[in-house]
Formats: structure tokens, C-alpha cells, sequence
């Protein structure tokens, strides 16, 4: 294989994707410049599972020292705006048990197991991108300092998120590639426990069309996330968080749980307040540029698989990259390998949110009795068909990378990255 050490490659965006993706194709030789919007690292942030798939990436990334299961072991409750408590059911019950954790967890750990060699640029954007068949000149912009450079690399990822510059740069404008799903996601970390609720408990309140959920940690505030169908997405914008979700879920009193968390959400900080959109490309990669993570192909926080997706990405880019001279053949192979499991995320998006909501009170009702019918031989199967249990192992927690390693060609040597 080639000599990589001198091949440079620009990283867009500091999330969970872009700081793993440094990290493993800087094990894999390369020399990455990791560009940031933000003036600095983000922390906390909402909650997130790490199923399988995820567990398994970092594992090969060397994250998993760093990343530990926040879930809280009381069992989670069903609750009503009377305050009525029923039996629930909780996220990390789900097959493979999942851990559970804050999004800025994931994101410490990558850049933990970054190496302090790798150049990183806040507050830096990309304005412009030409490629040739030999490199790409990216125009980087200061945005403190208004400062402009144009510099040549090897190879481009854009991990910058769900609106990314990348993407507009280079396959066209967001309107091409935005898919929305007719629904808005509010979360943010609550301090302390909301009114109603012991310590460490969790809590779900699903109405037709709307639902509030209270993901509760043994070692960390909850955080919170409210979910609602909307007919107009644009106009949900046109006031506060807090204003768009006391409408969406009045007229009614608010009960004493959901009237405390929407009276926080008033002045929480760092809060998701966004459409429920998908990306949806028919290639990731054009030339030497690629997109990984939501950049790519935004699953949603209802399939759950937002950072297992993106570390899985990270370090199948860096093992391909390893295995092939050519980069288009080794970015083609990347997305052939990756394509069928995050084509299946998204397809079964629709089906995985109504695990978050339900769209009739006849399933309000039912998600009620669940636990209780779970309990029994034909309730037991309807729980396994409502979770999509064989979807999820089958799916959600392979070890993809380690699925293409084992199937290395004899005579081949593969890589698997930084223990």
C-alpha cells in the first residue's frame, strides 16, 4: 500500500462522526485537519443509545474505556396529566440492552482518543471546494476574524451535521436532500427531577400525536424530550420553544409532571428545538469529498442509531481507506458495506417512531396495557412486534466492520484500528 503519512484530509465538523472520523484516519496514516463552526468543544446535550453496532465501533476505536452506561436501573413509568403512574417500560430493555448516555458523552470520548498532533480550527467554515482528480482546494474561512485560505487536501469529509455546509458545497442545495417527516423534537437536559418523579426515575406521557419523555441517569441529570405532529413546519419556528410547545400540547391543563418540565424548558440552555428530517442521497461521495454521519444520512432520534451509525461510518471509512490504494474504490466500497444497514435505519424511521408516539388513543391505550400484557405468551409477542425485536438484533446491533473484516479475502491483511 501507498504511503499515507503525507496525505492530508480536512474534517468538517466536530460532533461524534467528525471527532471519530479524525481519530481513526489518523491511526490509519492520514494527517486530518479537523474545522469547526463553533468557537469551541459543545458538551451534555441530549440523550442517546448506543446499541450493537455502536457498542462494537467503539470498541475498535479505541472509545470504549471512555463511554460507560448512564442508565438508571429504577424501572421507568407510564404517566398521565393526573399524575396517574402505570407500569412502563424502559429504553435500555430493548434487546442487546443498550447503553444510555448524553450525546456530549460520546463526543469526550472521541476526542479522548484523539491524537494531540491532530490540528484542530474553531470557528472555521468551508466557503468554497474544487476538486481534481488528484486533490481538493477548500476555501477556509475565520468567521471571528473574516481571514480567508485556500488550501489543498487529499481527501474531504463533511461531518457537519443534518444542514451541512459540505453537502450544499458540493451535491447541491439542502432542499435536494432534506426529507421531512411532519414532526418537531424538543430536548434538553433537565436540573434535577421533575415535579412528580423520584430520582432517577424515568417517565413517558404519550398523547395522540404528541409525547414527553423523561430519560432518567444514575449519575447525571434527566434529560427530557418532547416529540409532536405538526401540518406546518416552517411555522413552528416563528416563536420560542417553549411557546410552540405549550400550543402543541394545550389547551388542556398541563398536569403538575408536563407543566414543570415545559415551565424548565422556559430557560433550559443548549436547547434541540428542530424538524424530525432525514438525508436522503443516492451516493455520499463525489471525487474525494464524503459525508458521514447526519450529513449523509440523518436517521432521525427516533431509529435511535444517530451515534452508532456515525462511529460505525468513522471507523469503516478508516478500515477501507487501509485496504485500498485508490481512494473512489475505497470510498465506494465504504458506502456499498455501510448502504444496506443505514438504508434499513431509515426505512424503518416511520415504524420507529411510534416506539416515542402514538397516533390514536386506541394506541395510547394499548401502550398503557402493554407491560401488563407482556407478561403473558401472546402479550410477549406483541411486545416483540411493536419493538421490532428481530429488526433491532438483526440490524441495530451487528457488528458491521466486524462483519467486512471477517469476509477479508485470503492474502489480504485488514486493519482494525487503534486498540
Amino acid at each position: 500500500m501507498d504511503d499515507n503519512t503525507t496525505r492530508r484530509v480536512l474534517v468538517v465538523g466536530m460532533g461524534v462522526s467528525g471527532i471519530a472520523t479524525a481519530a481513526r484516519l489518523r491511526a490509519a496514516g492520514w494527517t486530518p485537519v479537523l474545522v469547526e463552526r463553533a468557537p469551541g468543544r459543545r458538551s451534555g446535550g441530549y440523550f442517546v443509545a448506543l446499541f450493537g453496532a455502536g457498542k462494537a465501533a467503539a470498541t475498535r476505536l479505541g472509545l470504549g474505556a471512555h463511554l460507560h452506561d448512564r442508565g438508571s436501573p429504577q424501572p421507568p413509568v407510564n404517566l398521565d396529566r393526573s399524575g396517574r403512574h402505570r407500569p412502563g417500560a424502559g429504553f435500555g430493555d430493548l434487546p442487546g440492552k443498550p447503553w444510555l448516555m448524553l450525546r456530549g458523552d460520546a463526543e469526550q470520548a472521541a476526542f479522548e482518543v484523539l491524537p494531540g498532533d491532530v490540528e484542530i480550527r474553531y470557528s472555521t467554515v468551508p466557503t468554497a471546494i474544487e476538486q481534481d482528480a488528484t486533490g481538493v482546494d477548500v476555501t477556509l474561512r475565520n468567521t471571528v476574524t473574516g481571514t480567508e485560505v485556500t488550501e489543498r487536501f487529499d481527501l474531504v469529509v463533511g461531518a457537519d451535521g443534518l444542514r451541512s455546509t459540505v453537502r450544499s458545497l458540493v451535491f447541491g442545495p439542502h432542499d435536494d436532500h432534506l426529507r421531512r417527516l411532519g414532526y418537531i423534537v424538543v430536548a434538553f437536559e433537565y436540573d434535577g427531577t421533575p415535579a412528580g418523579l423520584a430520582p432517577g426515575q424515568g417517565a413517558t406521557l404519550l398523547e395522540p400525536g404528541r409525547s414527553m419523555w423523561v430519560f432518567a441517569f444514575t449519575d447525571h441529570n434527566p434529560t427530557i424530550m418532547l416529540t409532536y405532529r405538526t401540518g406546518d413546519v416552517d411555522a413552528e419556528f416563528t416563536a420560542t420553544p417553549a411557546q410552540r410547545v405549550r400550543a402543541a400540547f394545550g389547551p388542556q391543563p398541563l398536569g403538575s409532571t408536563l407543566g414543570d418540565v415545559i415551565d424548565h424548558l422556559e430557560s433550559a440552555g443548549n436547547v434541540l428545538f428542530d424538524s424530525v428530517e432525514q438525508v436522503r442521497m443516492p451516493r455520499w461521495h463525489r471525487g474525494r469529498v464524503v459525508l458521514v454521519g447526519d450529513s449523509a444520512w440523518c436517521v432521525t432520534l427516533y431509529a435511535g442509531m444517530g451515534v452508532s451509525s456515525g462511529l460505525t461510518g468513522a471507523d469503516l471509512l478508516g478500515t477501507m481507506l487501509e485496504r485500498h490504494d485508490d481512494v473512489e474504490t475505497a470510498l465506494t466500497e465504504w458506502e456499498r458495506a455501510l448502504r444496506p444497514y443505514i438504508d434499513h435505519y431509515q426505512d424503518s424511521a416511520f415504524s420507529d417512531r411510534k416506539i416515542f408516539m402514538a397516533d390514536s388513543r386506541p394506541e395510547v391505550v394499548f401502550r398503557r396495557v402493554l407491560p401488563k400484557l407482556a407478561k403473558t405468551r401472546l402479550g410477549g409477542r406483541l411486545l416483540e412486534r411493536v419493538l421490532r425485536v428481530e429488526d433491532i438484533e438483526k440490524f441495530k446491533n451487528a457488528d458491521i466492520v466486524g462483519g467486512v473484516l471477517d469476509a477479508t479475502p485470503p492474502g489480504r491483511t485488514s486493519v482494525a484500528g487503534p486498540a
